[in-house]
């Protein structure tokens, strides 16, 4: 990410938001990779002269093959605040995903409830209709955007924010979303992405108190997004 520029969405004093593209590291891992949050303090430093170093703080996280909205805090304050706001499921988080077309009888709106459990080892999480082993409860709302040749656009809320949750729970129904081999899909996308995007969130501005809504309009560069984007 040479000469790296953000798409950023939303900013002052306190907050960062940015819609990542697909393949972005949110946050450093074994792959040794340089982070979202290094280019944007690299960013942030050079745009704004800054002498010494620069507080980004990381508010949740984003799958690396996962498109749309991250949010970053710029002082403690507001990052102390903001991981409150989520630990008390106060941002309210919609997503966009392209899933196969929906077999008939399929509820075109529906409530997913599910048990969590993740393998560290493999990175991946499986879903038990039960609760037991560990796992943690998980909670997604979604309904039909619209329906294209051979897929559907769904758009989903998320009640709960656990790893992997809204590929495994879709997955477990029959509907892993595009490009998403780990859960399913019988094709990878030619840059390693996959169809689920961080379309939307809405929450109370943790120092201002002011309502805050952003979009992430959906990366337009793929076909299917395009298409999605016209029709709703």
């Amino acid at each position: 990410m040479a000469g790296y520029t953000p798409q950023i969405v939303f900013e002052d004093n306190h907050l960062l938001i940015i819609s990542k593209a697909a393949g972005d590291l949110v946050q450093g891992d074994k792959t040794g990779d340089t982070s979202l949050i290094d280019h944007l303090k690299a960013y942030i430093k050079q745009r704004d002269h800054k002498p010494g170093n620069v507080f980004l703080g990381l508010t949740h996280r984003l799958d690396r093959p996962t498109t749309g909205l991250v949010i970053f805090a710029k002082t403690s304050k507001a990052l102390s605040r903001m991981n409150e706001k989520f630990k008390k499921r106060q941002i309210h988080k919609i997503y966009w995903a392209i899933v196969p077309k929906l077999p008939p009888g399929t509820p075109t709106e529906a409530t997913l409830r599910h048990y969590l459990l993740k393998n560290p080892k493999t990175n991946r999480v499986t879903v038990y209709q039960h609760p037991g082993n560990k796992a943690q409860e998980a909670i997604l709302h979604y309904n039909l955007l619209t329906q294209l040749d051979n897929y559907a656009a769904l758009e989903i809320e998320l009640e709960t924010g656990r790893s992997h949750q809204i590929r495994a729970q879709l997955s477990k129904i029959g509907l892993p979303i595009k490009g998403d081999l780990k859960y399913g899909s019988p094709r990878s996308n030619t840059d390693g992405s996959i169809h689920l995007h961080a379309r939307l969130v809405q929450f109370t501005h943790p120092v201002t108190k002011e309502q805050i809504t952003v979009t992430a309009p959906a990366p337009i560069h793929y076909a299917i997004w395009q298409a999605v984007e016209q029709k709703v």
